[in-house]
């Protein structure tokens, strides 16, 4: 029987750990022998969306993007995860409706954590008025009203929500034979 394919989109503010928890997904799926594609939503912008902006138009744009590589990706049974802030709930539900296995993945964390992890100073700059279209400071950030999965990256590790997607993956029959990770490695 061939693997089933589907999407993990990670979507969240600047900061909330959509990278971290995609990456760590990734790698436990890998290590099980899961086909994983990771589309890191700066990693993409500079490679399949360079010269678009910030605008809610470019950033429409952007996010269909990577749904239609994710898309490819998992009907042909790879687990494609994808992490990108896209900030606007319409062009996700328009991705849940054309696409199959479409898991929305909410990272939720507080803006004040979101500015305390920020190590290239973004959220500084953007309330200084140097950062143009700032998600969650001069543009809006509207939250999943009904995610599969809200991670909440300001009380539970990054192994913890982990877990979560992962045995999310399992009640879902795309895994099988997964172990919770332990928390003493």
């Amino acid at each position: 029987m061939r693997q089933q394919g589907a999407i993990l989109w990670l979507t969240g503010l600047s900061g909330a750990g959509k990278t971290t928890i995609a990456c760590a997904v990734a790698q436990e799926l890998q290590k099980q022998n899961y086909p994983v594609e990771l589309l890191d939503g700066d990693i993409v912008r500079t490679h399949l969306s360079q010269g678009l902006g910030f605008s809610k138009q470019d950033r429409d744009i952007n996010v269909r993007r990577i749904g239609f590589v994710a898309n490819l990706l998992s009907r042909n049974g790879i687990i494609a995860i994808a992490a990108a802030i896209s900030p606007y709930r319409e062009i996700r539900e328009e991705l849940k409706q054309t696409t199959t296995n479409f898991i929305e993945i909410y990272v939720d964390a507080p803006l004040a954590v979101c500015e305390s992890r920020d190590v290239k100073g973004l959220y500084a700059k953007a309330k200084a008025g140097q950062i143009q279209h700032f998600t969650g400071i001069s543009d809006p950030y509207e939250a999943p009203i009904n995610p599969e999965i809200i991670c909440q990256t300001d009380r539970f590790t990054v192994e913890q929500c982990v877990n979560q997607v992962l045995h999310y993956l399992e009640t879902q029959g795309l895994i099988i034979g997964w172990h919770m990770l332990s928390e003493n490695k």
